[in-house]
């Protein structure tokens, strides 16, 4: 699975002019299953995710995970993230099926929601997605790579 984390100090997303989810301070993930994962991956990228030491601390420094601040995760499904970009237009081959991608997803939202309080995106809709990053802080992820 990849994960593109942003931490924020507030994040929403919206969905035919609805919200259908927003957080304060926390983490906003944009998530992608690619072919092949399984629970195992999406159970090592949320595991990573929480323990991740990327807020600040008394001393400014960046040294407490997103459990330690008591923030929240806005989840987001975002099959971008698996872009073949061999030529110029990107290709999409890598992602899981999309009733794949979806299962899994909801697993992963499932599992951080487990530890932190978790809203969500739309699985495969057009959403418009709001963020303040705070830092800025942004780190990519792969289980690949873990």
């Amino acid at each position: 699975m990849r994960a593109l984390l942003q931490r924020v100090s507030r994040a929403s997303v919206t969905v035919d002019g609805e919200v259908t989810g927003q957080i304060g301070p926390g983490l906003l993930i944009l998530v992608c299953a690619m072919q092949g994962d399984t629970e195992a991956e999406a159970d090592k990228l949320a595991a990573k995710i929480l323990k991740l030491r990327i807020f600040k601390d008394e001393a400014g420094k960046m040294n407490k995970a997103v459990t330690d601040v008591g923030g929240s995760a806005l989840v987001v499904s975002q099959f971008t993230l698996a872009a073949d970009l061999r030529g110029n237009r990107p290709g999409f081959s890598y992602a899981a099926a999309p009733d794949e991608g979806k299962r899994l997803y909801e697993y992963f939202s499932a599992k951080v929601a487990q530890t932190v309080p978790v809203q969500n995106g739309i699985f495969g809709a057009d959403m418009d997605v709001s963020l303040n990053n705070d830092g800025p802080v942004t780190i990519w992820m792969d289980t690949a790579s873990l």
